[in-house]
């Protein structure tokens, strides 16, 4: 390469490369440019500790780019596995910047904040991502088709979760069982059932029974996964990352929230929610629009089922060696009775296996009416 004297430039050939491959990151990945929010945050929480506001909306813009990279790196170290291993890591670390961030949240002893999080992710993940996909697709396709054994599988997923988490809760409001060591106790049980029964549907969807999950192809052709050693570089310093801005998000959350005239069940239940699944929206609504809904419905229900199987479960097991005291599974009824509809509801519209705009419309509406509530819900609440 010459420069405009015509002498030869200096910049390497493999500095080049790197800036087309970030240019084409960039356009592949529109969210990436936050990423600039990720220093600016770590930089002001050492100046100015006390801007709780500015800190918690520079941490809810830095952690979306940062939720697309772990997305991003996770596929590509799991196209290096094959298909099993491949899955199953996708399914672990799908909802890891949840994690993370329910994790800064349990050793800071916020509880409401991590219970609100984990059902304002279930509920996005079944009603939001999945009615924008249907709705997102149905603008484009007349009538779009996926594949209904699995939509059923991860329905039923998702329902059992929601049951064994309603049990404490209904459990201590109707028969008068005093909370503490009992609904502790239960919940330790449901959380290692819960993760047993999680285990053993990875077991059966991606080994005993894995033809009937099969689907249309969902990798572009023109996509070149990252090399191994790349995504597991990435891997693991994004996650360092995520850790940091998390644990500013908690710190500043609580006086953020009442400056913004937020409740913290709205901020865990939508807030979180919205901005810990950015990444895997961006995919599912743009497999969508490819007229490939498989995809984007095993992502939403997928995801819906993992984090209350899986991730929720856990959160309770490590409280136990990092929060302040054990967390139980007993959510507040409102939560409860939000997961139990949205699971119904994701049932209802993904049973028929077809999908068009209006049941988009439908979902995303129960999802707003939900949203609504806890906006306006008075804080004592």
């Amino acid at each position: 390469m010459r420069d405009f004297q015509g002498r030869r430039s200096i910049v390497p050939p493999s500095s080049a490369n790197a800036a087309r491959a970030a240019l084409s990151e960039l356009r592949r990945t529109p969210l990436l440019v936050f990423i600039l929010f990720v220093p600016a945050v770590i930089l002001l929480e050492q100046v100015s500790p006390e801007a709780h506001t500015l800190l918690f909306l520079l941490s809810v813009a830095a952690i979306v780019p940062l939720a697309a990279l772990l997305s991003r790196a996770t596929e590509a170290v799991a196209a290096k596995l094959g298909d099993t291993l491949g899955a199953l890591l996708n399914a672990t670390l799908g909802n890891l910047t949840e994690l993370v961030i329910s994790l800064a949240a349990l050793h800071a002893g916020q509880y409401l904040l991590v219970k609100a999080s984990i059902a304002g992710a279930i509920v996005t993940n079944a009603l939001f991502m999945l009615g924008g996909a249907f709705f997102v697709g149905g603008l484009k396709h007349h009538l779009q088709e996926f594949n209904r054994v699995s939509a059923r599988f991860q329905a039923s997923l998702l329902f059992l979760a929601t049951i064994a988490i309603l049990v404490p809760s209904l459990i201590s409001e109707v028969d008068r069982v005093p909370a503490g060591t009992f609904s502790q106790q239960l919940s330790l049980s449901l959380s290692l059932l819960l993760i047993a029964v999680y285990g053993l549907g990875m077991l059966f969807s991606l080994k005993t029974h894995r033809e009937l999950f099969t689907s249309g192809g969902h990798v572009d052709e023109d996509e070149k996964p990252w090399p191994l050693a790349v995504g597991i570089v990435v891997l693991v310093g994004v996650t360092l990352f995520v850790a940091m801005v998390s644990e500013i998000f908690v710190g500043s959350v609580q006086v953020a929230a009442q400056r913004l005239g937020m409740t913290p069940a709205f901020v865990g239940f939508i807030v979180v929610a919205l901005v810990g699944g950015a990444a895997e929206m961006t995919t599912a609504f743009s497999a969508a629009r490819a007229n490939r809904l498989d995809l984007s419905v095993g992502i939403a229900l997928g995801s819906a089922a993992q984090i209350a199987l899986f991730v929720a479960p856990v959160l309770v097991l490590v409280s136990y060696f990092v929060g302040p005291e054990p967390m139980s599974l007993q959510f507040w009824p409102g939560a409860v009775a939000m997961m139990l509809i949205a699971t119904m509801a994701a049932t209802l519209l993904s049973n028929g296996g077809r999908a068009a705009w209006y049941a988009g419309v439908m979902a995303l509406a129960v999802y707003a009416i939900f949203g609504l509530t806890l906006f306006l819900l008075p804080p004592s609440a």
